[in-house]
């Protein structure tokens, strides 16, 4: 992952402006820590930190056309970028990056390009010969971007909100599968795929199909130059992401300059669920695997640097980022620099625990499209910010454009957990991959029940940010706290220390407006949160919180505190 910061009809075109922009830029250089670069034109400034992966001697940004009239500065892959080469051949390419494409796209389209490119990425490209600019967020919002407006009526974009904050008067985060145009004035939504408008679909599963689609997801994000892995918590999603790169690593060109034995990383406390099942796994598939261990102390210790990275003050985020923040300082120590991971699979198949409630197919299927909608304001922006902050890029498999078509488009019936049919949570991808010639993974651990990140590293984890926050919340700070805090108040100790931390590095109400809000429970929307009544009397996002439903489920009348059990 890269870091961009691009300025865009600032009144001052000083040397002390340029100054500011390179030390606001600096702001990201844990994203980009191996090159960075500016381009200045008139009052318009791009801004890039550079983390290389494809073409580390010659793709170092901002990009160019032939003549350096269009400029872009990108954070991202482009896994597509040879084939849209193959439509680009009158144009001269300077670098190999898979980045540089997106400029001469332009060339060719104008502004109707965006949903031509295949991968996760943030832009902003400033066509010189008319000062004109477009800004673009991959489809589901993979990588994080903010857009400001500054009062002398500059336009701000930046992958982390700390690199505006101080100099915009408000700024808000860019809304994924969408493009600013300063031609037209505004926002557009470039992604419009089938499931968007929430539909209910009817295509019949096809478990081959829905299994072909992932291994090309996987295969296609094994394009690096850099040493890579896989993060392995030994839960179904990130063991299906190991085991198919495992399968087929050897057939890549990544082989060819890394070998073909596959890393995996994980953590836990020791004794954690996550770190059994990830062994287990590891061995099975023959990758070389990485164990981490933390304690509840270093997490807690880290809960400041956490959250200046991961900008938000969400309590499940926080959680699930504190282990994954550690786990990166550790990958990136060993040399590595690209990480499969898991994110995605339970909002597109209804993975988490309360989708067991869901009361018919109709709402189950409007839950996901909901869940998938937010991505960018929960997972996405953990896994990103979590692992960039030392340097290392997340990419994600499940969230292919293409997988998520295919996943989407399967009547969710199929989708339903049916205890009566054998049918747990992500029966349809479970199945997929249940192949008794040439297995994939054990069966036990193709069936493991659904653990959040947070839980499975191990389940005294949260409940020791519980304890950490009673000792530095009163009840009567608590009490007060719609006082204090009336724009989503906080409504636990925990939640209310998260948010004073957060307030001390991002003071403004627009950083606050960017992280959601309202009840949830086992990290369903508000929305879902109606399914059942009980759930009301204990708005917990831990997938313990799914009363009747998790094998360690809190018990409604004891304290939330239960003690850890391996499942």
């Amino acid at each position: 992952m890269c870091g961009i910061l691009a300025v865009l009809g600032c009144v001052d075109n000083s040397q002390a402006k340029r100054s500011r922009i390179i030390e606001l830029s600096r702001r990201l250089r844990h994203r980009g820590p191996d090159w960075s670069g500016l381009h200045c034109h008139q009052d318009c400034y791009l801004a890039h930190q550079r983390l290389a992966i494809v073409d580390p001697a010659s793709g170092d940004q901002p990009l160019y056309n032939e003549d350096k009239t269009v400029v872009v500065t990108v954070n991202g892959e482009i896994y597509n970028h040879k084939q849209l080469k193959e439509k680009l051949k009158s144009h001269q390419f300077r670098t190999g990056s898979d980045c540089e494409v997106i400029a001469h796209l332009y060339e060719e389209y104008g502004e109707d390009f965006v949903d031509m490119l295949d991968g996760m990425f943030s832009f902003v490209l400033l066509d010189t010969r008319d000062r004109s600019f477009i800004a673009a967020r991959d489809a589901i919002g993979i990588t994080p971007l903010y857009i400001g407006w500054g009062l002398d009526g500059s336009v701000w974009f930046a992958s982390e909100m700390k690199a505006l904050s101080d100099d915009c008067e408000r700024f808000m985060s860019f809304l994924p599968g969408h493009m600013y145009s300063s031609k037209q004035g505004g926002f557009r939504r470039w992604y419009n795929p089938p499931w968007y408008p929430e539909k209910i679909p009817s295509t019949p599963y096809d478990p081959k199909v829905l299994r072909e689609a992932f291994e090309k997801a996987v295969l296609k994000r094994l394009m690096t130059d850099v040493p890579f892995g896989v993060l392995l918590s030994g839960g179904l999603d990130s063991s299906l992401v190991a085991a198919v790169a495992a399968r087929y690593l050897a057939c890549s060109d990544a082989a060819r300059q890394w070998g073909s034995q596959l890393h995996t990383f994980c953590i836990g406390l020791k004794g954690s669920p996550d770190l059994k099942a990830a062994r287990e796994v590891a061995d099975y598939i023959g990758t070389r695997h990485h164990e981490f261990h933390f304690t509840v102390q270093e997490g807690i210790d880290a809960l400041e640097e956490v959250i200046y990275h991961i900008e938000t003050y969400d309590v499940t985020t926080i959680r699930a980022s504190t282990p994954m923040f550690l786990m990166s300082r550790k990958i990136k120590s060993l040399g590595v620099k690209m990480v499969l991971s898991g994110e995605g699979s339970d909002e597109i198949f209804g993975g988490y625990l309360y989708f067991h409630k869901a009361p018919n197919k109709e709402e189950f299927h409007e839950e996901t499209c909901r869940k998938i909608k937010a991505l960018h304001l929960y997972d996405c922006l953990r896994a990103n910010k979590s692992t960039s902050a030392w340097g290392l890029e997340a990419r994600v498999p499940f969230l292919d454009k293409e997988f998520i078509n295919v996943a989407m488009s399967i009547d969710p019936e199929w989708k339903m957990i049916r205890p009566d049919l054998g049918r747990i949570e992500k029966w349809v991808l479970r199945n997929a991959f249940d192949d008794d010639q040439k297995p994939y993974l054990p069966k036990h651990i193709l069936y493991r029940q659904k653990e959040q990140f947070s839980d499975g590293v191990g389940y005294s984890w949260i409940d020791g940010l519980k304890d950490h926050a009673e000792k530095q919340i009163t009840d009567s700070m608590l009490m007060n706290a719609s006082f204090i805090y009336p724009e989503n108040t906080p409504t636990t100790k925990e939640g209310y220390y998260y948010r004073t931390i957060f307030e001390k590095f991002f003071p403004k109400n627009a950083a606050r407006s960017t992280v959601p809000g309202g009840p949830s429970v086992a990290c369903s929307t508000a929305k879902a949160v109606e399914w059942d009544a009980a759930w009301a009397k204990n708005p917990d996002p831990s997938g313990r919180a799914a009363l009747g439903v998790h094998a360690s489920a809190y018990e409604e009348a004891a304290d939330a505190g239960a003690g850890a059990m391996d499942v």
